[in-house]
């Protein structure tokens, strides 16, 4: 499937989900990498699905070296940085994907939950990070498990990820890990893998410390009127 946007990684819609006898609405959750290449008729396709949020998980750094292109569209931008540390630190110390995500969930939660907040506030909403795989692809996989979307279509709808990174992009970012990490161990996993192993183990985690995704959510001060909310805003 190539992305909806042209000039954008990875920008797909997250509708017709099942979640039991119903599915995710299409049109309202869409989720991708960054925006810096948004070309002309990508700008155009943007405005056409009607956004009235974008969620930018990207710390600072991240966007001062690659701005969202969004010249012209009526919408708010949220940013909520979700990684503690930069992304250059997970190469150097090494982590699995799994580690990341565990670090991640436990260490930016209180993040998690206003990302989450923001996808049923304003929709139709986007939510990104750079490459649309990791920060994206947990707090989209939390949103839609905590609405009742099947479990195996949330793992489903990680999993493609890595299908539609570029070939060229991931040679590019393998190779300029390996140059400054050599003895990297983790470098193509974390770089381009989404491996449904990795989110069923995640959400199991949730499941095992909270009793489930949603509960994560209200542990750490998501509402039930906000739940409500957010399962009115994904479910046909």
């Amino acid at each position: 499937m190539s992305s909806l946007v042209s000039g954008a990684t990875n920008f797909r819609d997250v509708g017709g989900l099942p979640a039991g006898t119903r599915r995710t609405r299409a049109g309202v959750l869409f989720r991708s990498g960054n925006l810096v290449d948004v070309d002309d008729e990508g700008l155009r396709a943007m405005g056409d699905l009607g956004l009235r949020r974008i969620i930018d998980l990207r710390d600072d750094d991240e966007v001062r070296f690659a701005p969202s292109r969004i010249d012209g569209l009526d919408v708010d931008v949220q940013r909520v940085p979700l990684f503690l540390g930069s992304v250059e630190s997970f190469f150097e110390r090494d982590v699995s994907l799994g580690e990341l995500y565990a670090e991640l969930v436990e260490g930016s939660a209180d993040r998690i939950v206003e990302a989450v907040r923001a996808i049923s506030e304003a929709p139709p909403a986007l939510i990104h990070c750079t490459v649309g795989k990791d920060r994206t692809g947990v707090t989209v996989a939390i949103a839609l498990a905590a609405a009742g979307v099947d479990r195996a279509a949330v793992v489903d709808d990680y999993a493609r990820t890595e299908g539609l990174l570029p070939a060229a992009r991931n040679r590019r970012v393998i190779a300029g890990i390996r140059a400054l990490h050599p003895g990297n161990r983790h470098a193509e996993e974390l770089a381009t893998r989404s491996p449904a192993p990795v989110m069923r183990e995640l959400l199991a985690r949730l499941d095992t410390a909270y009793g489930s995704p949603a509960d994560f959510l209200r542990a750490h001060g998501m509402t039930d009127a906000e739940l409500e909310r957010l399962w009115d805003a994904l479910i046909e």
